[in-house]
């Protein structure tokens, strides 16, 4: 018996000391991203669940706040203790980091895979430098959406969403006046230049829109179509309800989905909030792309791979890239998400009104612009940041206080 107990413990011992091993067999990788909302939440899981079916086991390192992930993750990698990767906006954010070689190409890998061919070229160039692509493109945005609550505007006696920036004043004041918040506005600067975004391609169109964040424009940043649009924006600022300063983006969509404000303009991955609260578009709330639906401002996601020796961590990289890219689990991050398929060849079928809408305008090259990040320097985009936010927070700033803060900004830019 005692032979016996002994043999049992003997076993148990080995079945312990197996368990890590077993585990360290398979690739492993820490991924760092800023997705913490509901609906974000539920998006990553569906890449986590699928690169553990594939064999790897996912370590998740979330951070409130892209400017938060994106720093701990650079601190990481400058210090020689990176993750296996790392989530990034498409666009110049990662720059730094390639022209470092801090960061690994995946070229071989999309050669292989074939992924070129697949993707939106525009947004396949702005993840590569030199020829190279050196980060993982995982969806397709739109940012210049305008959702609303149904229930709010037929109670404040709005028919339908104005066409144009200029009838949204009268429309947003039958909603205050009705008791409902009229524009759900979160407090950070980059959601603040997404309303200015889309107040500039939709006033000034595709034409000032490239002039003022393509071509640094100062004339054009002088002129009266480029006030008209500031003061468009400037004129929403009286809209806003006192607990915006300082919101996050999922907070100010919470207002609209739960009736208590009329109107956000935020990017699609709002979405992924009305989902995870059961809210169905085209029935529970509504959207636009901008207000006249006819264009859309362009970006997305990636993920960076730092470089690496060690063998065992490129495997997992590799099969984290290939894991996220497959069809299927395309289809089920980005359903969950609110965003659309960076591959062009998966099954669209499941997607909402929104989706379908957004989806019809990425067909036509002529219909999208791309999002600010891409087209324009990181050191600018904080310099007009910081001029948009003083004017948005400071209701006795002018036109004029724009237009001179963005031409000084064009000017330190040369």
């Amino acid at each position: 018996m005692k032979q016996f107990a002994a043999l049992v413990l003997a076993g148990a011992a080995l079945s312990i000391v197996s368990i890590p091993a077993v585990a360290q067999d398979k690739p492993t990788a820490e991924v760092m991203h800023w997705w913490t909302s509901g609906g974000e939440a539920a998006a990553i899981k569906e890449f986590a669940k699928a690169y553990d079916a594939a064999g790897g086991v996912w370590k998740d390192t979330a951070t409130a706040l892209g400017e938060n992930s994106r720093a701990a993750a650079i601190n990481r990698m400058v210090g020689g203790n990176p993750p296996a990767a790392a989530q990034f906006n498409t666009g110049k954010q990662f720059d730094d980091l390639v022209a470092q070689g801090l960061v690994r190409s995946i070229d071989d890998l999309s050669k292989e895979e074939g992924w070129q061919a697949v993707m939106p070229p525009f947004l396949y160039d702005a993840a590569s430098r030199d020829g190279k692509l050196y980060a993982l493109p995982i969806n397709v945005h739109g940012q210049n959406w305008m959702f609303y609550s149904k229930k709010v505007l037929s109670d404040s006696g709005v028919e339908s969403l104005p066409t144009g920036w200029d009838a949204l004043v009268p429309a947003l004041e039958k909603i205050r006046a009705a008791g409902f918040i009229p524009l759900a506005q979160g407090g950070q600067p980059w959601q603040e230049r997404l309303l200015f975004s889309a107040i500039l391609l939709g006033k000034g169109g595709k034409d000032l829109y490239f002039k003022i964040y393509r071509d640094h424009d100062a004339e054009a940043a002088q002129s009266d179509e480029f006030r008209g649009v500031v003061e468009a924006f400037g004129a929403l600022r009286g809209f806003v309800d006192q607990g915006s300063p300082g919101r996050n983006w999922n907070d100010a969509t919470a207002l609209v989905l739960q009736d208590k404000a009329g109107m956000q303009l935020m990017g699609d991955w709002a979405v992924g909030e009305f989902r995870t609260a059961g809210k169905v578009a085209d029935k529970d709330y509504g959207c636009s792309i901008g207000l006249k639906g006819d264009t859309l401002i362009v970006g997305g996601d990636v993920f960076v791979f730092p470089k690496t020796g060690d063998e065992a961590q490129v495997k997992a990289q590799n099969l984290l890239a290939k894991t996220m890219l497959d069809p299927a689990t395309q289809v089920k991050f980005n359903l969950a998400k609110g965003s659309m398929p960076i591959r062009n060849d998966v099954d669209t079928g499941e997607f909402n009104a929104c989706a379908q809408k957004g989806m019809a305008l990425l067909k036509d090259k002529d219909s999208q612009v791309p999002v600010v990040d891409i087209i324009m320097s990181a050191s600018l985009l904080g310099a007009l940041d910081d001029v948009l936010t003083q004017y948005w927070h400071n209701p006795s700033a002018s036109a004029d206080d724009v237009v001179e803060g963005f031409v000084s900004a064009f000017e330190l830019e040369e």
